[in-house]
């Protein structure tokens, strides 16, 4: 009688069994790796438009609330909107805000409470 000791003789199978685990886990390693750089890709910083000075933060009560206060420096009529990041809630935008030279305004938005609150502010024209 032969009793079980957790291992069974190794069988030509099994040199096939291990291929095929060596290549799942290449192509799962693969796939993963696709959206990671993708992310990282998306997630740079974008730079605030020319002719604007701008502040962002988040609102001193509410983190999930951002906020962008852009003064226009340049010499023609801007636009801009701020633009939340907001973890495992979809981005969101604020009210686009229009200034003439020498006008500061502010544009605000809000993230799902279903999220991990802001992760990146950023101002876009």
């Amino acid at each position: 009688m032969k009793l079980f000791t957790g291992k069974r003789p190794f069988t030509g199978s099994d040199r096939f069994r291990s291929a095929r685990r060596a290549v799942a886990a290449a192509s799962m390693a693969a796939a993963l790796a696709v959206p990671v750089t993708a992310s990282t890709a998306t997630a740079a910083p974008a730079a605030i438009p020319p002719g604007l000075s701008c502040d962002t933060g988040k609102h001193a009560i509410d983190d999930y609330t951002g906020f962008a206060l852009c003064r226009n420096n340049g010499s023609q009529t801007q636009t801009f909107w701020v633009h939340l990041v907001c973890g495992w809630a979809p981005d969101v935008d604020g009210n686009h805000v229009t200034l003439r030279p020498g006008e500061s305004g502010q544009s605000t938005a809000h993230c799902g409470k279903i999220g991990t609150g802001i992760g990146e502010i950023h101002v876009r024209p």
